[in-house]
């Protein structure tokens, strides 16, 4: 088995994990995922933790320990924490606002860009140019994250754009005469 396969999953208070069959659903305070299991690899569930077992000694099912145990953790860790991915907006007039499921943003185009939220993740607008996306789901909050910066990424001379709250963009020195 994987090193990351071998570790043993804490299911804190507040989280139910029911496995039934290939099918694992853990609920929780912010919400209910579903994840279904490869043949390959097993679910069991005692003392509140959760192990991760190979049903043979494949190469493919000790890879396949290693990122069901990853993506199970995520699981656990989203429906009782949940994930978040900080956003800011450089440059003069971009701003943001969230509107309900909508996420209103101003990156100087001639018109406003309106992006819709996928069920499940939520947009906060601390100030006009900070988003925050939060969620249950961590590869949906990192999806939603990525589309939104991808409507202007950060360019590499002057830095304006959407960029992650942790992201460094090395600024090119200009054309010299």
């Amino acid at each position: 088995m994987s090193r990351v396969g071998k570790f043993p999953i804490p299911v804190p208070k507040g989280a139910e994990v029911i496995i039934s069959g290939a099918l694992l659903t853990v609920k929780g305070p912010l919400g209910t995922l579903t994840h279904n299991l490869h043949p390959l690899i097993s679910l069991k569930q005692e003392d509140g933790i959760l192990k991760v077992n190979c049903n043979d000694e494949s190469r493919e099912s000790n890879a396949l320990s290693g990122t069901t145990r990853a993506l199970v953790n995520n699981m656990v860790n989203g429906v009782t924490k949940g994930f978040e991915r900080k956003l800011n907006l450089v440059g003069v007039g971009y701003r943001a606002q969230a509107q309900g499921t909508a996420l209103k943003l101003q990156l100087g185009f001639s018109h406003d860009v309106v992006y819709q939220l996928p069920e499940g993740v939520k947009a906060e607008t601390p100030t006009q140019t900070e988003i925050i996306i939060k969620g249950a789901n961590k590869q949906q909050v990192g999806q939603v994250a990525a589309e939104v910066r991808a409507y202007r990424s950060p360019e590499p001379y002057k830095g304006k754009g959407v960029r992650y709250h942790d992201e460094v963009v090395l600024i090119k020195e200009t054309k010299k005469k």
